[in-house]
């Protein structure tokens, strides 16, 4: 059973930097795709960035292309997000995703979600 665990979140001003890991277990995660998404009450949850988890695939949602980098450490099964110039527009429950099927946009395309962890990015 994959299991994934989000943490790093928390409160930063705006202009600042946070960097979320997500830790994964319980699968072979070769062939996975690792993505970010976030999610504020009242709207659908949005893509954010996305990862494969060996080679070079990398893919960012426009409004956070240039801040944001997606990363992986293979050796500790662990994605990171590091944020940087963030906003109060960036404020949303970040959660972890993955899929052992080709790279997907939409929530409905991936198969294991971690618990979430909380941004707040204050003005």
């Amino acid at each position: 059973q994959v299991q994934l665990v989000e943490s790093g979140g928390g409160l930063v001003q705006a202009g600042g930097s946070l960097r979320l890991s997500c830790s994964a277990s319980g699968g072979t995660f070769s062939r996975y795709i690792l993505a970010w998404f976030r999610q504020v009450p009242g709207k659908e949850r949005e893509f954010v960035a996305a990862i494969r988890w060996r080679g070079g695939f990398t893919s960012y949602a426009g409004s956070v292309k240039g801040r944001f980098t997606i990363s992986r450490d293979n050796a500790k099964n662990t994605v990171y997000l590091q944020m940087n110039s963030l906003t109060p527009e960036d404020t949303a429950v970040y959660y972890c995703a993955a899929t052992g099927d080709r790279f997907t946009i939409p929530t409905m395309g991936y198969d294991y979600w971690g618990q979430g962890t909380q941004v707040t990015v204050s003005s």
